[in-house]
């Protein structure tokens, strides 16, 4: 080994390495140790008599030891390692200038930056801390930096390794996490697959979006067995020879169902159609929807507490601050996209998240999308009053203790009675918002400003005057509240509360859950973490006042106000909600009974129902097809053949364990099976819906539509979907039909949650055969560990 050369890159690294940690860590932080070795020839070069333990089966480790300064009070020593690469004669010539880029300049032309681009040119593992893993994976540099395959194998244990590809190889990548952003593949100089192939151009965000592919079109034979399959369960053998028939000739050869399949084929391979679906799915299930938006399409979020930051000002502005953080990476495109088993998806429908609004029209709403570069203000809301804070001023966002300083002054210019609640007309129904909207524009011009105002922003922060304490009360209080200090029409709303508790309100329509997810996920790693900046600073003296934004209410309006709250009441009234929170187990149990987590809970519901109500019923899983452009989602038909044997053998007293866990183990992989296969773009219910929408106006229906089988097996009696965080306490949504529940759930390491709403089907029934099923199958499942463990 040549040591002059691996003593020089050592030092190189080291100096470039060491300023930008310190620079991260803050002012103080000091170096106390570090060294290196040489396992391959059992040299070493130490720059400290200090000893340190060593990985095995690496060839050279770099370990440094960080001390932040000691005025922090959460200060605690930090390891920080590198794997510095073998020298060769092929990296020698790299190694002698680390701080020259290899590759084109960095957005973060940090040392750092530099000698990442050095050892990329080099083929070098590396391994990092875990909080310059995440400040790295947050930032534009961890983009442009890497041109070759790497991984994150976990965020936790720090672990990010950059391996060199073979160049007449396309890259490799195998349990990339997506925690926090994840990292993903990248390539040149080789002729990557086309989901991996890359448009600079659109920032790192969006690089490989148009290069996607599209959403698929089953045949329609497929779709015809996958239709027929999952009705098996669901009907008598009479009704479902009446379906047999219908099906088969609305497939037959130059039947109509063929005539339609040509014509969708037709749209989806235009190459000016991005997907076949999507327009047609935002119009249909979200913006033509006439029921209120609440509780019908939004959801929630319910956060952990902040022992920290019980104050309400203070928990808002970290919310805000991290927030606000999370913005600028969307709209400078800078976020690393997020990746489903290794290929990047789908980014498209983060453009609604920040200034946007969904706006109430007839026949169907339409979203809005404002210019962030000329709406730099966010809206807070306080005793029905709206205002207009600024989040950066003279080009600088506003600091945690400047936000602090705006939120704590809402609160005293909202220290009076409350308004009547413009925000409650939002909650109305879609055509009567139409109408009162137009009416409050046309009343005088000041609202049509107040409105766009509310519209255009980054988001809302609700500062409400509750304090709800148990996992019900808050779940009513971020789902829906009551009905006031809303605006139910955009996507964004924080919801703090006089005793601290915080939470999530997102509206539907043109983002799923897993965007939002990612970005809560996120703000609440920031603040739990003290990845943002809560020390004292100077609050800027030419901040501008926080702006109230004034409406003008003729009686008409006061009078629609007053009807939109009765109307929230009464439909309010209609629900019911329980929360679960299941302490017996949770993933990790299940996954040692080596079994898809998922799937799992998914049992659990189906048997809790079946003990409820003696059958099975429709229930839908949402499946995420983001691999695709624009994709959103596909229903996973959760009811099989399987499922309902093994229910029916649960509840048997004569069925014998083994019986049971065979059924069990069936219904699981029949469960995967089609859920991996909606994912595919592959599943039943958005085909035929697609199908249906190229029929003429005013043409019949195929008897396939008409069929009652078609109606019952898409009537989600369970409508059913897993967001999980360690940072969450609950989230939910409303049920489906009136006859239907929505059942939300968490799967945790420990413990499972579930949120149940209903129209007054019986919540806390369904609350006590969950918890019943779950401990059946612990048993059951139990059982087989211990025969395991005899042999």
């Amino acid at each position: 080994m040549e040591a002059n050369l691996f003593v020089q890159q050592f030092n190189a690294l080291t100096e470039a390495a060491a300023q930008e940690v310190k620079d991260r860590a803050g002012s103080g932080t000091e170096i106390s140790d570090f060294r290196i070795t040489d396992d391959r020839e059992g040299g070493s070069s130490s720059a400290s008599g200090s000893e340190t333990e060593e990985d095995e089966g690496r060839d050279a480790v770099h370990v440094m030891m960080l001390s932040p300064p000691k005025k922090d009070a959460r200060s605690r020593d930090e390891r920080w390692t590198l794997y510095l690469p073998p020298i060769s004669s092929a990296s020698s010539t790299s190694a002698t200038s680390p701080a020259s880029p290899t590759s084109s300049p960095s957005p973060e032309d940090s040392p750092l930056g530099r000698t990442l681009r050095h050892l990329n040119s080099a083929s070098v593992p590396l391994l990092v801390s875990p909080n310059l893993l995440r400040e790295l994976l947050d930032s534009r540099m961890f983009s442009s930096v890497f041109s070759r395959g790497f991984q994150v194998r976990s965020v936790t244990s720090a672990s990010l390794r950059h391996r060199p590809i073979p160049q007449e190889q396309p890259a490799k990548v195998v349990n990339t996490v997506a925690k926090l952003s994840s990292a993903g593949p990248r390539q040149q100089n080789m002729a990557p697959p086309t989901a991996y192939q890359e448009d600079p151009s659109a920032g790192p965000m969006l690089r490989f979006q148009k290069f996607l592919p599209k959403l698929p079109v089953p045949t329609l034979q497929e779709t015809a067995d996958r239709y027929l399959k999952s009705l098996k369960p669901l009907l008598t053998e009479r009704e479902l020879q009446r379906t047999k028939t219908a099906v088969a000739e609305f497939i037959r050869e130059g039947g109509e169902g063929q005539q339609l399949q040509d014509k969708l084929l037709a749209k989806a391979q235009n190459p000016k159609v991005n997907n076949w679906l999507s327009d047609w799915w935002n119009d249909a299930a979200y913006l033509a929807y006439r029921d209120p938006v609440v509780p019908y399409v939004s959801y929630f979020y319910s956060y952990k507490d902040d022992k920290k930051r019980r104050n309400p000002v203070k928990r808002a502005a970290a919310i805000a601050t991290s927030a606000l953080k999370f913005k600028k990476m969307v709209d400078e495109k800078t976020l690393e996209p997020e990746y489903m088993r290794g290929l990047p998806i789908c980014m498209d429908s983060y453009k609604w998240m920040f200034n946007a609004c969904r706006i109430p029209e007839k026949p169907a709403d339409y979203p809005v999308k404002y210019d962030y570069e000329s709406n730099k203000h966010f809206v807070v809301a306080r005793k029905n009053r709206f205002y207009k804070i600024l989040h950066e001023v003279d080009g600088i966002q506003l600091s945690t203790k400047e936000l602090e300083a705006q939120f704590a002054r809402v609160l005293e210019l909202a220290n009076a009675e409350k308004i009547p609640a413009v925000g409650a007309l939002t909650s109305e129904n879609r055509d009567t918002w139409t109408e009162v909207r137009k009416m409050m524009i046309e009343t005088s011009p000041e609202n049509k400003k107040a409105l766009q105002l509310i519209e255009s922003a980054s988001f809302i922060v609700c500062l409400d005057d509750t304090s709800p304490v148990t996992l019900e009360e808050r779940a009513h209080q971020y789902w829906h509240g009551d009905g006031q200090n809303r605006f139910f029409d955009k996507p964004l709303q924080f919801v703090i509360n006089e005793n601290g508790t915080a939470g999530f309100m997102g509206e539907h329509s043109m983002m799923d859950g897993t965007p939002t997810h990612r970005l809560n996920d996120y703000l609440n790693d920031q603040i739990f973490n003290e990845r943002i900046d809560f020390a004292a600073s100077d609050v800027r003296s030419n901040l501008p006042e926080p702006t109230p934004i004034g409406f003008e209410l003729s009686e008409d309006i006061v009078g629609a106000i007053d009807i939109a709250q009765q109307n929230f009441r009464d439909v309010i009234g209609l629900h019911e909600l329980k929360v679960l929170a299941y302490l017996g187990y949770g993933k990790g149990l299940i996954k040692k009974f080596k079994c898809s987590p998922d799937a799992y809970v998914q049992m659990i519901i189906q048997l809790a129902y079946y003990k409820m109500y003696g059958k099975n019923r429709p229930t839908y899983e949402s499946a995420a097809t983001r691999k695709f452009q624009e994709g959103r989602t596909e229903t996973c038909r959760t009811v099989s053949e399987e499922s309902v044997a093994w229910c029916k053998s649960m509840m048997d007293p004569d069925a014998d364990p083994k019986t049971c866990i065979s059924n069990f183990r069936a219904a699981l992989k029949a469960h995967v099976g089609y859920i991996t296969t909606a994912s595919e773009g592959k599943g039943v219910d958005r085909h035929l819906f697609g199908l249906k929408k190229l029929l003429p106006p005013g043409a019949a229906l195929p008897g396939i539509y008409v069929d009652p089988a078609y109606g019952y097996s898409s009537s989600w009696f369970l409508s059913t979907s897993q967001l999980s965080s360690e940072y969450f306490n609950g989230y939910g949504w409303s049920q489906v039909i009136d006859q239907g529940y929505g059942i939300a759930y968490m799967i945790n390491e420990s413990n499972l949650q579930f949120n149940i709403v209903s129209k007054k089907q019986g919540c806390e029934r369904m609350q006590f055969y969950l918890t019943d099923a779950a401990n059946d199958m612990r048993e059951l499942m139990e059982s087989e560990l211990d025969t395991k463990a005899k042999l």
